[in-house]
């Protein structure tokens, strides 16, 4: 199973503030079965957002938990127009990615932050993800640029 599918990206997030937005995003777990329990999962992401806010620079917020309500590695993506308040100090986020992993999937998780942190650290990633209006392509493009690189 690919760990983002084009049902897990949300072109215009519909949403004001990052609660609801993360809250968009992991219900495009649910059909896949990628989470056993959304509420449970919800409240796992939010444990981890209290630790640290994960808004970072250039416009970009990656809220992530282990779960043991994640069946399966997952991502997913969304993008906003006006942008959130994920309390990165240069201002909102637009590109909003939701990662969810297994509980013992320490080692997964990691990988895939830190592949997805270095990417975003290219302007011209950025852009594609902010340009492209084909939910395949974004899958495409994060299939290409994070998981195979």
């Amino acid at each position: 199973m690919s760990l983002v599918t084009a049902t897990q990206v949300v072109l215009d997030l519909p949403v004001t503030d990052r609660t609801a937005a993360i809250r968009t995003l992991a219900e495009t777990f649910v059909p896949e079965g990628r989470v056993s329990d959304l509420e449970a999962f919800l409240a796992d992401v939010q444990r981890r957002e209290d630790l640290m806010a994960t808004g970072l620079a250039g416009g970009v917020a990656i809220p992530h938990s282990r779960s043991p309500h994640v069946t399966t590695p997952s991502m997913a993506f969304g993008r906003s127009t006006a942008g959130l308040d994920w309390g990165a100090a240069d201002g909102p986020a637009r590109l909003v990615f939701l990662i969810g992993v297994p509980e013992g999937g320490q080692s997964d998780q990691l990988a895939v932050l830190a592949q997805l942190a270095r990417r975003l650290t290219k302007p011209s990633f950025r852009d594609q993800l902010l340009t492209l209006n084909d939910p395949q392509a974004i899958c495409d493009v994060l299939d290409e640029e994070v998981l195979r690189s």
